[in-house]
């Protein structure tokens, strides 16, 4: 006999309502004119910001996906996501450095390396949970950061991997106006496979397995091998960012390894709200945008001002942004499903 897991993406009590939830009970037209819309400010962006800053709301949009789907979605909270990141950023820049490969190839390469490495880490550290977990994985990180540290021959050492190229089939991309633009498409292709994911019978699982897993196992799910899956996942979109960061900036740097890359992309999921999948993307519009303005501006303290807003909206906005926004939308439609 076979029994299914109810893994309805529901809240059990005092936890905060999915973000996909709240959308999903709207009507239709409102998920469409969402959708038009999120495209219509992708299309605009590098027009009303610096293109560079754009591509990196971008990249960091990825990440912070990559992290909630580990986090929101499967109830993981990893310190140690840089590893995919960074890894990924310095697969990317060596083989368009060394092969000369049109970038998403480049870009490809790298995220599938970031998912191999996510393959033994994660194996180990989904056998433990909370906090323990977290540990697990910062440590991993940080091991990660001093191999590349200390491989000067291939990663440079502290001066990174320079002059990292944007090569496509002979198209000049050195505007970052151009290359924002060449970059969207794999974004996008991210972020669909993120919401394929989350919708997906698997995604359910997952859910269950957050909210439950002695229920998930008592049923028969491997639970361990649904978070192994989702953990590689992520340090594949995770990976994605990684990626086009190193074709971005064309350099690739120890920083992109270190634990504060993996503590910023929490803090943009946080802000954006955790298990609402979209908020990431506008927590990395907010802290990115924020970062380079305060910069701009000659303000030297930028970490003291992200710091506090961070804890302001913990305080105020308890589900994050986005999610506060899909409370609302959960209270004006509160009986539609998906």
């Amino acid at each position: 006999m076979t029994s299914t897991v109810d893994t309805t993406v529901e809240p059990r009590p005092g936890r905060a309502p999915s973000g996909l939830v709240a959308v999903g009970r709207a009507p239709g037209w409102v998920r469409y004119a969402l959708l038009a819309a999120g495209l219509a400010v992708a299309l605009w962006l590098p027009n009303g910001l610096y293109p560079a800053v754009a591509v990196d709301i971008l990249c960091w949009a990825l990440f912070a996906v990559a992290v909630d789907l580990l986090l929101g979605f499967t109830g993981l909270m990893s310190f140690g996501h840089a590893a995919y990141w960074g890894t990924s950023a310095y697969v990317t820049g060596l083989v368009a450095i060394n092969a000369g490969v049109p970038f998403p190839v480049a870009v490809l390469a790298g995220a599938l390396a970031a998912a191999v490495l996510a393959v033994p880490i994660g194996y180990l550290a989904v056998k433990r949970t909370g906090i323990y977990f977290a540990m697990v994985t910062l440590a991993f990180a940080q091991m990660v950061y001093f191999v590349a540290n200390e491989w000067r021959s291939v990663t440079r050492g502290e001066n990174g991997l320079q002059g990292v190229p944007r090569e496509l089939f002979g198209l000049d991309l050195t505007d970052e106006y151009y290359f924002y633009y060449a970059a969207l498409p794999i974004v996008l292709a991210g972020l669909a496979a993120a919401w394929r994911i989350v919708h997906s019978p698997f995604g359910r699982v997952l859910v269950g397995i957050r909210d439950n897993p002695a229920r998930a196992r008592a049923l028969g799910y491997p639970v361990h091998r649904y978070k192994l899956t989702a953990f590689v996942l992520s340090a594949f979109l995770a990976g994605l960012g990684g990626g086009l960061f190193a074709i971005g900036h064309r350099l690739v740097a120890l920083d992109t390894l270190h634990w504060t890359t993996s503590g910023k992309a929490v803090i943009v999921v946080v802000l954006g709200g955790i298990g609402t999948l979209w908020g990431g993307l506008l927590g990395a519009a907010v802290l990115v945008r924020l970062e380079d303005w305060l910069s701009f501006s000659g303000f030297e303290a930028v970490g003291l001002v992200t710091g506090g807003i961070f804890v302001l909206v913990v305080l105020l906005f308890r589900r994050g942004l986005w999610g506060s926004v899909a409370a609302l939308v959960q209270r004006r439609w509160p009986t539609r499903r998906n």
